[in-house]
């Protein structure tokens, strides 16, 4: 029996560690660990058109799944072009072990062709970041990088030589057992006492959620009806949150709606539940904070707290709930939840009124009926900038719908590559990629995986042949809109002419005929849909120092649009709010 070389050792441990595939391009130095890869069982390689989509596709089924996942690149180039979507993953706590090819070892340090320094390129973008340079590191260095990535909740950068893949494996290489789950944190009883004692000393308590509210959506309700406290959430906290809430107040940020903005700031105790929401000029500065997060160098990096408590939300919550006194009055709440219906009515008619005659086609109301007519149990992936709007406003939460996007990084390119490590995690499930025209170009090639794979993934492509988002920012800060247009061909031509669904969509009267011709299709579809670059209505007092990048620093309303069937979840909640 021939003797194991380090590549299938490799390869064995992260069969072992529950990873079902590897995203990646093959090359030269990369080949002993593919090679690996086709003769195991249970562990499938996933050739991609870039280095790039292997990592968003990666990032995306990790979060999908919360199990590890891992992607490749070869020598230089080849892992230089996963820095991207590592980035993303590592921002989004995706757990994702990335295996990054060196050049031959002897070579290291001498400007070798393609030879870069993985350990250097990669150190900002993860938990755990070495280089095998001596067979016998096998496997106590992918199994620290495992253990870093799954116990962290973030990526793990292995590089390893195209040689000691191939040289011969350790005997009696040691092995030990490796993390599978994350423990339960719960707060000391010293915290929760104080925490209880804030509580009950305040008249005005508002909930502002994130995304480390997955899981406890029924002690967050519980909570919040205790003390009468209305509830809003950052949009990564939307999918987890947001539905079946009585007490939900909309959102605040750049992309927020509702009256979020005003209950975080006109409570006397506002509690941050599992968010490290970036955008502190949101934040007051004159209310008692207290932060709850899992990850405790999240605690105090927005704003000042007057008690950090570290801890899982759902852990903090159970322990708090007995301790704190039910409040009676709900006057706060009540009239929060006023000011949100308000807000939503006065929005609502922009994407109502006429829209389906609107030409170009509206994108709200794209995504209006995108929401409509897609599965209660579908998973969004969605492009950084104006689909991140439509996104946060028209698709509506259930509890079992996904939404994923570059929230945190803010990448373009990342909802189709995400959606193939969606799709892989269950071809049966229903995969909507909210693509922007100016990031579906730029990662186009990869719709020939989709094509390749047979993935039944759904393209909707918002395509107003512009960078809505950056033409937006120019706009506020007073320039002309410059390098901003985009030059765009029949999309749905090259989806056609490539193998998969393709329509084009130029009349609102065909829209919802074209996404359920898509979505009834088997195999991979593309709707290109032409709509207005023109849709936004930017309020008149905003100065240019209000943007940096994709954040409003110093306003309460960015954009002014719709709000999809949200205005019908507020109505329902306030038929429970007596008249004020």
């Amino acid at each position: 029996m021939a003797k194991q070389n380090v590549a299938e050792q490799f390869v064995e441990i992260l069969a072992k560690a529950g990873v079902e595939r590897m995203y990646g391009v093959v090359g030269d130095s990369l080949n002993p660990v593919v090679d690996a890869i086709r003769r195991t069982p249970g562990l499938d390689w996933v050739h991609v058109r870039h280095e790039e989509a292997a990592a968003f596709a990666a990032g995306a089924e990790a979060q999908i799944t919360g199990k590890l996942t891992a992607c490749a690149g070869s020598c230089g180039p080849g892992n230089l072009h996963l820095i991207n979507g590592l980035y993303d993953a590592h921002r989004s706590m995706a757990p994702v072990l990335a295996l990054a090819s060196h050049i031959p070892s002897a070579e290291i340090g001498t400007a070798y062709f393609q030879e870069t320094h993985p350990s250097a390129l990669f150190e900002e973008c993860s938990h755990y970041n070495e280089m095998i340079s001596n067979p016998r590191q096998m496997p106590r260095v992918l199994q620290t990088a495992i253990q870093h990535a799954v116990g962290r909740q973030g990526v793990s950068v292995v590089t390893l030589p195209g040689d000691i893949a191939s040289a011969p494996a350790p005997d009696h290489a040691p092995e030990h057992a490796l993390v599978t789950g994350l423990p339960s944190v719960r707060p000391s009883d010293t915290d929760v006492e104080r925490l209880a004692r804030m509580v009950d000393a305040a008249d005005r308590v508002t909930l502002f959620c994130g995304s480390g509210t997955a899981g406890a959506h029924a002690e967050v309700m519980e909570f919040a009806s205790k003390i009468k406290s209305p509830v809003g959430h950052a949009l990564r906290g939307k999918e987890w949150i947001q539905y079946d809430n009585p007490f939900d107040v909309g959102m605040s940020g750049l992309l927020g709606y509702g009256a979020a903005y005003e209950a975080t700031h006109e409570c006397d105790l506002l509690i941050l539940l599992g968010t490290d929401f970036p955008y502190n000029a949101f934040l007051p500065t004159d209310v008692k904070i207290v932060q709850v997060d899992i990850r405790p160098e999240h605690l105090g990096r927005r704003s000042k707290l007057d008690l950090a408590v570290w801890g899982d939300v759902r852990e903090t919550l159970s322990a708090l709930i007995p301790k704190v006194a039910e409040k009676k009055n709900r006057r706060f709440l009540d009239k929060m939840l006023k000011k949100h219906a308000d807000a939503l009515e006065g929005v609502v008619k922009a994407y109502t009124r006429k829209v389906d005659k609107h030409l170009p086609i509206h994108p709200e109301y794209v995504a209006s009926v995108l929401d409509e007519v897609a599965d209660d149990d579908a998973v969004f992936t969605v492009d950084t900038g104006m689909c991140n709007v439509w996104a946060a406003r028209y698709l509506t939460p259930n509890g079992r719908r996904r939404v994923i996007g570059s929230f945190s990084h803010g990448s373009m390119a990342n909802a189709m590559p995400q959606a193939i490590g969606a799709q892989f995690t269950d071809r049966g499930r229903q995969i909507v990629s909210m693509s922007g025209d100016g990031g579906f170009a730029m990662l186009m090639g990869d719709f020939l995986t989709l094509v390749q794979h047979d993935l039944p993934v759904k393209v909707v492509l918002f395509n107003n042949s512009s960078l809505g988002m950056v033409e937006l920012e120019m706009l506020v800060a007073g320039l002309p809109s410059y390098g901003t247009t985009n030059h765009n061909p029949d999309f749905a031509a090259i989806a056609t002419a490539a193998g998969a669904h393709g329509v084009r969509v130029e009349k609102p009267k065909d829209l919802e005929k074209a996404l359920r011709d898509a979505f009834r299709h088997k195999g991979p579809a593309l709707v290109d849909i032409v709509t207005d670059p023109n849709a936004l209505s930017i309020p008149p007092k905003i100065s240019a120092e209000m943007v940096t990048g994709f954040a409003l620093s110093a306003s309460k309303i960015v954009l002014d649009g719709g709000v999809g069937r949200m205005v019908q979840m507020a109505r329902a909640n306030l038929r429970n709010v007596p008249r004020l």
